[in-house]
């Protein structure tokens, strides 16, 4: 070769790019393909890549996945595996899984996972900077809602003996640990790919298991306050396999399902570690809003009187009473319904000072009958709710109540802790009721609506865009229309026929303006309004107020779209938070802060423990729920094999 070809080779050469180079990426890209994995792509992660590239077998799983997992399982039998060998197993099980392969790959997936997760005894957890970490939570979760999902998309979780690719998993579901209260949870729904709307903030609670939005299953026929049956309970699933390695290599794993509840367990203890649980509480929340459809019901609960008298209880609660938490009920106000309170409830229960310390009851009711007729309703059912849950050594946390109302239910509230002796009758009446033509039991309704005592239970009310003085809108022409187009319950049609036909010599009962209905008891300087305005709250009552508005002119003058500053303004009281929104407060984000803030004063002046979390809910089993015990491992495993078959229900012997 001569000297100038010579020349011209090496310059061509020189031309190349080199064999190692970098070039710089948008930080997002960079980020995103750092934390790609077989849960987010198609692909494995570039972890798990590594690692069977430094093993020798990236480019047999490319060819022939199953292949290569059974050479990475070998190293597991020969010792020679470390913890980076089960995470890349449980990925690539999952892949495969994705790919086709079946519940057994993803069951698989969630052993391997777990064995990551848990190593065998007296070796380190993973460190927790490690971003592998979070990605075997993931691949446990995805693993274990694959592998039991069903046709309806509900996860089936059974007792049974399953195949995985390299051996037989012997399950035993814990059924105690599907009681709940009086109930039992059922119907349970995976809630990792659950995507909200129409709720502000969406809260997770990370950590280990399969979150779920579980239903419950009550006793048919049963009446009276309860836990609503509309409820999905933020859950998790749980698959514990005890010495998970050493399972792996023998082919035969035992182990346990249990599903535990965010109301009774934030955390459980495995092999003696402390492990966060899963949630998807706003999700939960969101799916029974949706299948309940409460919306549908309120303007025809404004319009129909009876129509909520078909419910098994107007007053539900979201979780079993237990004892040493206060409960909060939140009282809707006209043409609205508990949906209402969706963001406000999302964020509290969110928030783990409420939550330890409190529980929220809803009451529903028709809005367009009388107000005092829905206080009555109200008043029975939290009488009836106070006596059922009455322990023998009377419950603390029962007789510190907090009543939350909005608009109307503010004037129910109200309706609750006043002592108005003759007062509100008086206001309606220029005769004293014994002198009144009527029935014993119109009588008798009357009097249990109008001559009310304050209950001894309830030792705070908050007012929210209450109308103590009335809404301007109920005193327009329009809304007075609507407001006789309102059917009656029976008991109360009677009462208005009685008093039209029996005494119409007395003037104050004129029905052609609604006399009987919601929309006159708010309508400015009708005579019931200006009576319940003159009764004060009884002494030892707690009173706070929180005010809506919209504009920025004088305070006096504003109103929030419905009621008035004026109107809404009451003293004496702890506090007034006035706030800039419309009447609909109750998912503004300083509207919750305020009522978050009232719920912590309150705690801290009745001075309750917190309920243990490790006591099981009030009328359940007993069955302490946050600790994996080694009694239920050590059934698991001595469930006999046999008795094992796929498809087949078995318990934890005794």
């Amino acid at each position: 070769m001569g000297l100038a070809a010579l020349l011209s080779v090496l310059t061509v050469l020189a031309a190349c790019a080199p064999p190692v180079s970098v070039v710089r990426i948008d930080p997002q890209k960079m980020q995103r393909s750092l934390n790609a994995s077989a849960v987010t792509s198609d692909r494995l992660s570039e972890t798990s890549r590594t690692l069977l590239r430094r093993r020798d077998l990236l480019t047999l799983f490319d060819r022939d996945p199953s292949a290569a997992i059974t050479a990475l399982q070998a190293r597991l039998a020969t010792g020679q595996a470390d913890r980076r060998d089960l995470f890349a197993l449980a990925e690539a099980s999952y892949l495969i899984g994705k790919r086709g392969g079946g519940r057994s790959w993803f069951l698989a997936s969630a052993v391997y996972a777990f064995a990551y997760l848990f190593p065998e005894q007296g070796a380190p957890l993973p460190d927790p900077f490690d971003p592998t970490l979070r990605q075997a939570a993931s691949l446990y979760e995805r693993g274990l809602t694959a592998a039991f999902v069903t046709a309806d998309g509900t996860l089936g979780l059974h007792s049974g003996r399953y195949t995985l690719p390299f051996g037989i998993l012997d399950l035993v579901l814990d059924q105690g640990s599907l009681r709940w209260g009086d109930a039992e949870l059922t119907d349970f729904a995976p809630a990792g790919n659950l995507r909200v709307r129409g709720i502000q903030n969406i809260h997770r609670l990370p950590g280990l298991g399969a979150p779920v939005a579980a239903g419950i299953r009550t006793f048919p026929g049963t009446r009276g306050f309860q836990v609503t049956r509309h409820v999905r309970v933020p859950a998790t699933v749980l698959m514990v396999v005890p010495d998970a390695r050493a399972a792996i290599v023998s082919g035969i794993v035992h182990g346990v399902l249990l599903v535990h509840t965010f109301f009774d367990s934030r955390t459980v203890t495995i092999d003696g570690h402390t492990v966060a649980l899963e949630y998807r509480l706003t999700a939960s929340l969101a799916l029974a809003l949706q299948e309940s459809n409460v919306w549908a019901r309120e303007y025809r609960g404004f319009l129909f009187g009876n129509l909520l008298s078909e419910l098994p209880s107007q007053l539900v609660a979201l979780q079993p009473h237990r004892v040493g938490r206060i409960p909060v009920v939140l009282v809707h106000g006209t043409a609205s319904s508990v949906g209402r309170w969706s963001d406000m409830v999302n964020d509290l229960l969110a928030d783990p000072e409420i939550n330890d310390h409190f529980e929220f009851w809803l009451f529903s009711y028709a809005t367009g009958v009388p107000i005092p007729y829905s206080a009555l309703l109200l008043r029975h059912s939290l009488e009836e709710a106070f006596a059922r849950l009455r322990t023998p050594i009377a419950d603390p946390a029962l007789g510190q109540t907090v009543v939350i109302g909005h608009s109307q239910g503010g004037l129910l509230a109200k309706m609750l802790v006043i002592d108005p002796g003759s007062r509100l009758w008086d206001g309606i009446s220029s005769r004293p009721i014994e002198d009144l033509r009527m029935s014993p039991t119109s009588r008798a309704l009357i009097r249990a609506a109008l001559f009310v005592r304050p209950l001894p239970e309830i030792r705070r009310v908050v007012f929210i865009a209450t109308p103590h003085r009335g809404s301007y809108i109920a005193a327009r022409p329009i809304s007075q229309l609507i407001g006789r187009l309102v059917r009656l319950p029976v008991d109360l049609a009677v009462v208005g026929s009685e008093l039209l036909a029996n005494n119409v010599d007395e003037p104050t009962f004129d029905v052609r303006r609604g006399w009987l209905g919601s929309i006159y008891g708010m309508t400015p300087g009708s005579s019931f309004l200006r009576a319940l305005a003159s009764v004060p709250v009884v002494a030892g009552v707690a009173v706070n107020s929180i005010v809506p508005t919209l504009g920025n002119g004088p305070l006096a003058q504003r109103t929030d779209g419905v009621v008035s500053y004026a109107s809404a303004h009451i003293e004496p009281v702890e506090s007034e938070l006035v706030v800039h929104s419309g009447h609909s407060t109750q998912g503004t984000p300083t509207t919750i802060d305020e009522v978050r803030r009232i719920l912590v004063h309150h705690l801290k002046l009745v001075g309750l423990a917190p309920p243990s979390r490790t006591n099981a809910p009030y009328g359940s089993t007993g069955r302490p729920m946050p600790v994996v015990n080694d009694a239920i491992v050590t059934a698991a495993k001595a469930v006999p094999t046999s008795s094992l078959r796929p498809g087949t229900l078995a318990s934890i012997p005794p």
